[in-house]
């Protein structure tokens, strides 16, 4: 008898490959918020809390996230939209603008920001239209809006395209074919298959849009209370050596962060077991 056929994976074993993500994944994560924690444990909470107590950085802080939130909720509808339209239909230009999608990926998120103050600038092309109507789009909040639209629309129609590409459009016909309507099917049949992806878009923009600093300082306009995201703030404090400002909002930024991801995540898992995932 011959021997038998042994099927080897073309990956390494996973000591080899458990070694290598670990190694990775503690120089580019762990080191760096090792780093901040241990910086924050040596100032001390007293120091750090007097640092973040403050009217400027509540109001960072605030700004940034509620901006955030908006613009994932933003992408997470139309990104699903647009993901829906690329893989469903087809039209002149659909690969154009498949391939758009993933520019701001490749663009230069300071360049992003000033193609984007060029444009809604008051006397840019879209700013002069508006501003004959009485708006302000550029050095507003709408503007830092629409930076970080831009920057987290593709998170949530890449991470839909695939499934949106796995479902048979024979399921579709079958809830037609039992008189469903098609806000039922969508609601009922469509909707609970792509929201845990969804979900999972949601939060990549939202994490991108948090620290999201090139793209926004260009046309946030950066006033004090108004305009200037917690990002800028901590390169503020870092140029006037204030090193513990600087970390105390970092740590104010990571906590807001993983609380508000960890709630995505338990509706995200939650959603999986609904539909039968898990």
């Amino acid at each position: 008898m011959g021997r038998p056929l042994i099927h080897r994976s073309p990956i390494p074993g996973l000591g080899v490959s458990a070694g290598i993500t670990l190694t990775m994944l503690t120089l580019v994560v762990l080191l760096p918020i090792g780093a901040l924690l241990l910086k924050g444990a040596t100032a001390g909470f007293p120091a750090l809390w007097h640092e973040v107590n403050t009217r400027r950085v509540w109001g960072a802080l605030f700004l940034s996230f509620r901006l955030s939130f908006y613009a994932a909720l933003f992408n997470l509808v139309f990104g699903v939209a647009l993901a829906w339209i690329l893989v469903r239909y087809r039209f002149w230009g659909r690969r154009l603008i498949d391939a758009a999608v993933d520019l701001p990926f490749a663009l230069p998120t300071a360049v992003a920001g000033i193609a984007l103050t060029a444009l809604y600038a008051p006397n840019g092309a879209f700013g002069a239209l508006v501003k004959d109507l009485g708006f302000k789009i550029a050095y507003t909040p709408l503007g830092i809006f629409i930076a970080l639209v831009f920057v987290g629309l593709p998170f949530v129609t890449r991470t839909v395209q695939p499934v949106i590409e796995e479902i048979d459009r024979e399921v579709e016909e079958a809830s037609a074919t039992l008189g469903a309507s098609r806000a039922h099917t969508i609601r009922h049949v469509i909707l609970p298959m792509l929201a845990p992806a969804a979900l999972t878009g949601f939060a990549l923009s939202l994490a991108r849009a948090v620290g999201e600093y090139g793209s926004v300082i260009f046309i946030a306009g950066n006033l004090p209370m108004k305009t200037e995201i917690a990002p800028l703030l901590i390169v503020i404090k870092l140029e006037e050596f204030n090193y513990v400002g600087a970390t105390a909002i970092g740590l104010a930024m990571l906590v807001i962060s993983f609380a508000m991801l960890f709630v995505i995540n338990v509706v995200q898992v939650w959603s999986r077991r609904r539909i039968g995932y898990v």
